[in-house]
């Protein structure tokens, strides 16, 4: 996705060599024409796959699920990193070890919204190592549910994430796919 491929290029921020901030458009403050675009591109690739959920993992991913759902005209469940007093009955839960935050979290779904008859598509800002899709994928497989997918904003493919889930048989669309960066050359894309 070109315009997404420019963007980062234009006001993404290369940190050493494995952390890119995108922070001024799309996971702090949000582009949200961005994200329409972003959004008909998820129903592009997924169109006809029959999804009726989309899934995601606080906080980042939130705005895009959003955004994609309405294309999908499809609610968006988003896993939460600990129990809260409104999670009220039974949970499915894993855990997830955040790249960004170097710690494992615990994360939950209401059994309430997500069950064997659903088609689920994950979305996601990032894919790096893999372990929030893998721990999102979890959930899917414990709730009986089928996976469509996982649309990812934007993938890191010099880690092993995005190639050890593809190996595993999970779809993955990601919408620019990096295959290196450095602050002293910047991104480079795969393809």
């Amino acid at each position: 996705m070109e315009l997404l491929k420019n963007r980062i290029r234009q006001d993404g921020t290369v940190k050493g060599n494995d952390v890119l901030k995108v922070d001024s458009f799309l996971n702090h403050q949000m582009d949200v024409a961005l994200f329409d675009e972003i959004g008909a591109e998820f129903l592009r690739r997924f169109d006809g796959c029959g999804v009726n959920k989309i899934l995601t993992i606080e906080a980042s991913g939130i705005g895009i699920a959003c955004i994609t759902a309405r294309f999908f005209h499809c609610p968006v469940i988003f896993a939460k990193k600990s129990q809260t007093k409104n999670i009220a009955g039974e949970v499915y839960t894993t855990k997830v070890e955040s790249f960004t935050h170097g710690r494992v979290y615990d994360v939950i779904v209401s059994k309430k919204f997500l069950g064997p008859g659903d088609n689920v598509l994950i979305i996601d800002d990032f894919l790096a190592n893999g372990a929030a899709l893998a721990g999102l994928i979890d959930l899917v497989n414990q709730a009986g549910a089928s996976l469509a997918g996982a649309g990812i904003v934007i993938e890191k493919a010099f880690q092993p994430g995005g190639d050890r889930l593809r190996a595993s048989g999970v779809r993955v669309e990601s919408l620019a796919r990096i295959k290196s960066m450095s602050e002293e050359q910047g991104v480079e894309f795969v393809d």
